[in-house]
């Protein structure tokens, strides 16, 4: 079995590669990285966006695999946070007929960052670097700023993982 991830992102592609050792009818997928765009903004800035860029990555990385699987993180607008945002991932997984998504937990970022994503249009690297936050500019390859902001608790990839496994459920054989 092949399983594709929309990404080139490595961090996003051992999501998948170690997630689906939890699962016997997956566990021995062959898991590769496509380059397939999400076809949304750079920094997506609601959580309808997010799917969206999930569910195109997934699609465009439909191409001689089982499932396909799109991961793409975003804002989210919600009430009564400090900024009016939180960061979600988003996990569609494809098989060519029907999508299945998954969320991840949401997390609210510093205003600051916040600010130079929503006004200024930034990613969420670029912001966190603009911000003093990190001196990585590729910060969300590595620990992500949600690793950042919880001093190593919760890293991008673990973050990434409760998306694609809400998603699984959807797959979990009965």
């Amino acid at each position: 079995m092949n399983i594709n991830v929309g990404s080139t992102n490595r961090i996003k592609i051992e999501a998948v590669r170690e997630i689906i050792q939890d699962y016997p009818h997956l566990k021995d997928a062959t898991v590769h990285g496509i380059d397939a765009p999400s076809s949304v903004a750079d920094q997506p800035k609601s959580l309808e966006e997010t799917i969206q860029g999930a569910m195109n990555r997934a699609r465009g990385a439909f191409k001689n695999c089982t499932y396909s699987f799109g991961l793409e993180s975003g804002l989210m607008s919600v009430p009564k946070t400090k900024t009016g945002f939180m960061d979600v991932t988003v996990c569609a997984i494809y098989d060519g007929t029907e999508f299945y998504l998954g969320l991840s937990s949401a997390w609210e970022a510093p205003k600051e960052i916040v600010k130079y994503m929503v006004e200024e249009g930034l990613n969420m690297n670029d912001a966190a670097f603009k911000a003093g936050y990190t001196t990585n500019k590729t910060v969300g390859s590595a620990e992500g700023l949600v690793g950042i902001m919880t001093k190593g608790r919760l890293t991008r990839k673990a973050y990434t993982k409760e998306a694609i496994r809400t998603a699984l459920i959807h797959l979990e054989p009965k």
